[in-house]
């Protein structure tokens, strides 16, 4: 059984910092891509940023510039440095993960519980 586990969220004033953790845990045999996805109250979960096995990256607009995406493939962690947040970046956090069990000949997609982020001053 593969558990995602994420930490980090909590109340930030606009223009601070935040980071959020993902590990994932169980009997892996390999992740493929890793991401943060995000839903405010009201609104679809919508894509944050990703990081592939390879290491290709991709952002959302509206978090280009201030948001990084990191992984750690020996601890199967994935990363989320948010700086200069916004109140619009409001949102609950949940990590992704494409996982190929150990033993399986597929993979499967893997959510976190996820994290609340708010933004306020």
């Amino acid at each position: 059984q593969v558990q995602l586990v994420e930490s980090g969220g909590g109340l930030v004033q606009p223009g601070g910092s935040l980071r959020l953790s993902c590990a994932a845990s169980g009997s892996i045999f390999s992740i493929n891509a890793m991401a943060w996805y995000r839903q405010a109250p009201g609104q679809e979960r919508e894509l944050v940023a990703a990081i592939t096995s390879e290491g290709r990256i991709d952002y959302a607009d509206s978090v280009k510039g201030r948001f990084t995406v990191s992984r750690d493939n020996a601890k199967n962690t994935v990363f989320l440095h948010m700086n200069t947040l916004k109140p619009e970046d409001t949102a609950v956090y949940y990590c992704n993960m494409i996982v190929r069990p150990a033993l399986i000949e597929r993979s499967y997609n893997y959510w976190g519980q996820g994290t609340q982020v708010t933004v306020s001053s």
